[in-house]
């Protein structure tokens, strides 16, 4: 049963970040100079342009190893380090959720740290017989 859990736990993870990052790209490709307008929000956040395909990559491809368990360790590494510096750069900004954000970007580094300690789960990439 734990290792079920643990699939689950990756799953959900994974879909924090692909979920989120396939509702902005439909967003993007929806709405005219929607890359543009997004590169404008994250400017208000004080990043350069140059974060906004950063983000979009990181997101998209670790997000998806991650859900497939395809180098589980590093992708909840990644991940996790990037759920802290977007605490640190949403949850420090002046928005009214800030605090929230911050929190709940620092619970998400945590189960992924979690996840990185212990990266075996079942029905991954990882964990298929060669």
């Amino acid at each position: 049963m734990q290792s079920y859990q643990a699939v689950f736990a990756r799953i959900l993870l994974a879909l924090v970040f692909l979920g989120t990052i396939i509702i902005l790209l439909i967003n993007i490709t929806n709405t005219v100079g929607g890359y543009l307008q997004y590169q404008m929000a994250l400017g208000q956040l004080g990043l350069p342009s140059i974060f906004a395909p950063l983000i979009i990559l990181v997101k998209l491809v670790f997000g998806f190893t991650l859900l497939i368990g395809f180098k589980t360790k590093l992708s909840a590494y990644v991940l996790a380090a990037f759920s802290i510096f977007n605490a640190l750069v949403i949850g420090t900004s002046a928005s009214p959720n800030a605090v929230e954000v911050f929190f709940t970007y620092f619970g998400i580094a945590g189960g992924l740290l979690l996840m990185a300690q212990y990266p075996q789960t079942a029905f991954s990439v990882d964990n298929i017989k060669k």
